[in-house]
């Protein structure tokens, strides 16, 4: 059995994520207590009780990241490892750390960093993200193509075959929109996001996490990490081109699940708070079992599974 670890991306934050951990075991306090003093400010504090901060950009990213690799570090401590590691776009982070690429401190710096490029790149209400269900990617492409001409748009998330994020200026993702309902799209869901990510207008972003990324040195992976922008396996020597060109390009997250399979996965362990990449994997390939570590229930959901 091959287990890859999966961890989650933005938009996963929920007001009081993994305090029951928190509260029981010391590395998770240990992690929440040295993100304090990465951060200057008490990240533990801030996702349990400021809900409007915690959903800003420049917030959300280390509070994930904080929560995931504690919740990496409890199932080091009871024994799990995994043969191979992911993230949606901001768990990328979170995989380089637990491939041994970066230490969490360095991690936690630069999402910081990132969070603040991405939210000045795309100030809330500069864009807008639509969700596309059942529907052909070409026929989503095509319609981003034609509708173009009003502005910036194109698919930012390839998520599972059946629902595909497209992204982009306000007129150009409406356009966009209006052309799938008349080839017969009948459900789109607006995301409530603070920009379009993963779309050329992140250009300014990428630009100055591409700058960043300059200044750290990556370790070689002691795991193998699969990458959003490619779908491929990631090469240290090309790991600050891809974080950066993830800013701006296309998730392709069910393209990287099959890249999974090929390498062997059987199963997969979903670590962070929700359970949005245990939904896509529903949709992906029901066959490979999905457990998702959260809080104190889920992780003895897990012990008990492998006992």
């Amino acid at each position: 059995m091959k287990t890859a670890f999966l961890f989650a991306g933005q938009g996963a934050q929920t007001l009081g994520m993994a305090h029951d951990l928190y509260d029981m075991y010391p590395v998770v306090r240990e992690t929440f207590d040295r993100a304090k003093e990465v951060l200057g400010y008490d990240i533990r504090q801030l996702i349990d009780h400021d809900e409007e901060r915690l959903h800003q950009t420049r917030y959300t990213q280390p509070a994930i990241l904080t929560t995931s690799v504690a919740i990496y570090r409890l199932l080091q401590q009871h024994g799990f490892t995994p043969d191979m590691v992911a993230g949606l776009s901001l768990g990328e982070y979170s995989a380089l750390v637990a491939a041994g690429a970066l230490t969490f401190e360095e991690a936690l710096d630069l999402v910081a960093k990132r969070g603040q490029f991405m939210e000045t790149a795309a100030p809330a209400g500069s864009g807008k993200m639509v969700a596309v269900l059942n529907t052909d990617v070409a026929l989503i492409e095509e319609a981003c193509q034609a509708a173009s001409v009003h502005g910036y748009v194109a698919p930012a998330n390839y998520n599972t075959p059946t629902q595909i994020v497209i992204g982009g200026d306000v007129a150009a993702v409406d356009m966009a929109i209006e052309k799938l309902r008349a080839a017969g799209a009948k459900r789109l869901v607006p995301l409530n996001v603070s920009g379009p990510f993963h779309t050329a207008l992140l250009k300014p972003a990428s630009e100055q996490l591409a700058k960043e990324l300059e200044t750290l040195d990556f370790n070689n992976f002691s795991l193998p990490v699969i990458g959003n922008t490619e779908a491929q396996l990631m090469e240290s020597c090309r790991v600050k081109e891809l974080l950066a060109r993830q800013v701006m390009e296309p998730v392709r997250f069910y393209e990287s699940i099959e890249t999974m399979k090929e390498l062997g996965m059987t199963r997969v362990i979903e670590i962070g708070p929700g359970k949005i990449l245990s939904g896509f994997m529903k949709k992906i390939d029901k066959n490979i079992p999905v457990i998702t570590v959260e809080n104190v229930a889920s992780l003895e959901t897990l012990l008990k599974t492998v006992q």
